[in-house]
């Protein structure tokens, strides 16, 4: 059964364009724009028209790092892929990459299934993978080849955790060395793990225990010091890179260094490093524990820099590294000790909005919004232009965005499975009003009428900014 959407009389925002036009929407594709009040406009009929009369309308969100339902510490993350997926179409979010793991002494395939295992039949939005890579040998890489030729193209790997996801250099250097042969691209946790476990040690034991310390004993110098090994070591693998929630100003620096080298290097950051602190670790009564994530909350000075580095480029992407602990219970298995807090916060919900704010604050522009929220994270990961735009033959990925009103994020209001708000409190001006998957409202005015099981798995191509 075919339908027909018309969306009219908004503001069509693209990382590329500003227009006042109407959408014609066919099977789930964005089928024809059309300059509002022009005669082919005004033709357009639908079984459903929607009238974005003064709102903007824009391309869903692509957030190309999520982890629901991972294993840490212990416990896991709160979110399903339910919960998860439903919470991100509310912040006007279409699709996530999700983070499948390999676990140390098991092959990829394995760790793969058990992702597909828990997302299949439940996303209310569509959804791709990326694979951590904890156990890099010979059957490990000969996978990563099998991996790309069915869409799974990105690969994660860690300078930190020893002892859980932990790669030595060594094995970092094969595994970009197999990507620079199958096209895959490398992800990378960059800090130096083996030196931070030291400092958590001496740390633990001169008795400094609150959650603020978390943040001293991963200190900023050795998340640029990890960023440029990582740099240079895909340099002599002849592979690109892509360094994932980029916090530290020092970091940025060294990714602006092998940019203005000419090398494939990307950055990611993410909107707590955006709009929070290591004021926000220093909390009294634990509180400051909601707040430990890794990379962690850097001080307030650190923004500007990241900021700088979105509007010039040296960051490509804004992601959410949701991965969200409920304080009670979760959160608190860290009192009396930081390095037992589990490490992630709550996002995946409030990323759009938070960057509209910054919009609004001048901080980038619409276009730049759409960009790294959008465009770029779907060209990144091999999802353009299917995804992230609004172009005929995209998918209907389309949010109605009411750009005026102004909204209070809270735990009370949020759709995330999770008892805390990372941004309490805080008034930002926008807010999602419709959000349309593939065509079909997930979001109706305000209203959920998604289900799971719509999301598909999407899978992806390679890296669009190396063909």
């Amino acid at each position: 059964m075919s339908s027909r959407t018309v969306i009219r009389g908004g503001l069509v925002v693209t990382a590329s364009d500003e227009i006042h036009a109407d959408v014609l929407i066919e099977d789930g594709r964005v089928a024809a724009l059309a300059a509002s009040g022009t005669p082919a406009a005004a033709a357009w009929t639908g079984d459903r028209v929607l009238d974005a009369t003064g709102k903007y309308v824009i391309p869903g969100g692509v957030d190309v790092h999520t982890h629901m339902e991972l294993p840490f510490g212990g416990t896991f993350a709160s979110d399903t892929f339910e919960t998860g997926t439903r919470a991100a179409a509310w912040g006007g979010t279409t699709t996530i990459v999700d983070f499948a793991v390999q676990s140390v002494g098991r092959s990829l395939r394995e760790g793969l299934d058990a992702w597909h295992a828990k997302a299949e039949g439940n996303c209310a939005i569509d959804y791709g993978f990326h694979m951590i890579v904890s156990d890099v040998n010979d059957e490990t890489l000969k996978e990563m080849d099998l991996l790309v030729e069915e869409g799974v193209t990105s690969f994660k790997q860690f300078m930190a955790y020893p002892g859980v996801f932990y790669s030595d250099d060594g094995q970092i250097l094969r595994a970009m060395q197999r990507s620079a042969d199958n096209g895959g691209l490398i992800m990378m946790h960059a800090e130096n793990g083996i030196a931070i476990d030291v400092l958590v040690e001496q740390a633990l034991a001169r008795g400094e225990t609150d959650p603020r310390y978390h943040g001293e004993v991963r200190k900023a110098l050795l998340e640029a010091e990890a960023t440029h090994r990582a740099i240079r070591l895909a340099q002599v693998a002849g592979a690109p890179l892509y360094v994932v929630h980029v916090s530290a100003m020092e970091a940025v620096a060294e990714l602006a260094r092998a940019r203005d080298e000419g090398l494939n290097v990307f950055g990611e950051t993410c909107p707590q490093y955006l709009f929070l602190s290591t004021d926000n670790l220093a909390e009294p009564d634990f509180e400051g524990a909601k707040y430990v994530c890794s990379t962690p909350l850097r001080p307030r000075e650190h923004q500007a820099r990241l900021w700088r580095g979105l509007r010039t480029n040296d960051l490509q992407v804004v992601s959410t590294d949701h991965c969200p602990f409920c304080f009670v219970g979760q959160k608190e298995l860290g009192r009396g000790d930081f390095s037992k807090i589990p490490n992630g916060l709550p996002g995946v919900e409030n990323r759009m909005d938070l960057l509209h704010q910054a919009v609004v604050d001048g901080h980038i522009s619409r276009r730049r919004w759409i960009e790294i929220a959008c465009a770029t994270p779907a060209r990144m990961f091999g999802l353009y232009p299917k995804k992230g735009t609004l172009a005929p033959g995209a998918d209907a990925d389309v949010v109605i965005y009411d750009p005026h009103a102004e909204q209070v994020l809270s735990a009370e209001t949020h759709h995330m499975n999770v008892d805390y708000s990372a941004y309490e409190g805080r008034r930002v001006t926008g807010r999602v009003e419709t959000v349309l998957s593939r065509g079909e409202p997930v979001i109706d005015r305000r209203e959920f009428t998604g289900r799971a099981g719509h999301g598909a798995y999407t899978p992806r191509s390679t890296c669009q900014y190396l063909t």
